[in-house]
């Protein structure tokens, strides 16, 4: 009798056992299956469509450069006119771009209401993410201590590494890669470089491409550095009347000065003036120096856009 439950005792236990490696075994595989463990650092290969970013701002990836890293997409609003806004198509030689950027995606989180009903805004902080981390160590947001301080436009040449941020990782010019008088050899101030083999050669300048002629927005805003002035974009003929509009709304709030065109060299396949010869209003902001974002003027000058383009006002 003793032995029969002695047997019993141990049968139980082993089932007891067995129940609960089952159990255990069980949760293990759940929460590996739908919490994966996510490893830190540059995010070189992941193109996922819809994740959380560092700072806890969802987007989409509407490509990846060169060497695979993200080209992100931050939406606010949900209205039926779209207003976007490119940063850093020169990467690390305009990284002020990419903090202006990265400060409307902040600003435009945090104030859920500046953004009218009518309207939806897309942020692209950087285009060009390859050539940010050569030259700032990261493709994502950063600190304005951990970038080059000094002043390019004159102490910087065509051999310097910050200068060599801003070219993709094929050393092209994205901002020569659109097909607008796109030539092979075109110019930076007084240096030849590389627009790409054709218009649209490069995986940045296609992503922008593809992205914005799915969204046809009623207007694009890329940010530059450093000529102080609004731009207007165009490729033949004149102006579109809309184009002149919001350089004059922009302008007008942010108290940047509006030149009539640029005059320092001749430009060739830049992305504005190709987006005018789909009809798409464009303006090129060029900050006033490298190393700055002024937030307060161009805080003005996108309050005035949504003012612009809203039925609500």
């Amino acid at each position: 009798m003793f032995l029969v439950f002695t047997d019993t005792i141990y049968v139980m236990k082993k089932l007891i056992i067995g129940a609960v490696l089952l159990t255990v075994t069980a949760v293990g595989v759940y929460f590996f299956l739908n919490f994966p463990l996510s490893i830190e650092g540059d995010d070189v290969n992941d193109t996922g469509s819809t994740e959380e970013s560092a700072d806890t701002n969802p987007y989409e990836v509407i490509g990846t450069s060169v060497e695979g890293r993200k080209i992100r997409a931050f939406r606010f609003g949900g209205g039926e006119k779209t207003l976007v806004y490119v940063g850093a198509i020169h990467g690390g030689y305009e990284w002020n771009t990419a903090l202006l950027s990265y400060e409307l995606i902040d600003y435009l989180t945090n104030n859920g209401n500046v953004v009218p009903a009518d309207i939806e805004v897309i942020v692209i902080p950087v285009t060009n993410p390859d050539g940010l981390y050569k030259v700032v160590g990261t493709s994502d947001k950063f600190a304005a201590e951990e970038a080059p301080q000094f002043d390019f436009a004159s102490e910087v040449s065509i051999d310097d590494t910050v200068v060599s941020g801003r070219f993709n990782s094929r050393g092209v010019d994205l901002n020569r890669n659109f097909d607008c008088k796109w030539q092979k050899d075109a110019l930076w101030r007084n240096y030849t470089v590389s627009a790409g083999s054709e218009p649209f050669s490069e995986p940045e300048a296609k992503a922008l491409r593809d992205f914005l002629i799915a969204e046809s927005p009623e207007a694009v805003v890329f940010f530059h550095s450093a000529s102080n002035g609004i731009y207007t974009s165009i490729c033949e003929g004149d102006v579109l009347p809309e184009t002149k509009s919001l350089q004059t709304a922009y302008s007008e709030a942010s108290g940047y000065p509006r030149p009539d065109s640029f005059t320092y060299y001749e430009v060739t396949g830049d992305a504005a003036d190709w987006l005018s010869t789909i009809g798409i209003p464009a303006i090129t902001v060029e900050l006033s120096q490298h190393d700055v974002i002024e937030w307060e003027k161009n805080r003005a000058g996108i309050e005035a856009m949504f003012h612009l383009y809203s039925a609500l006002d």
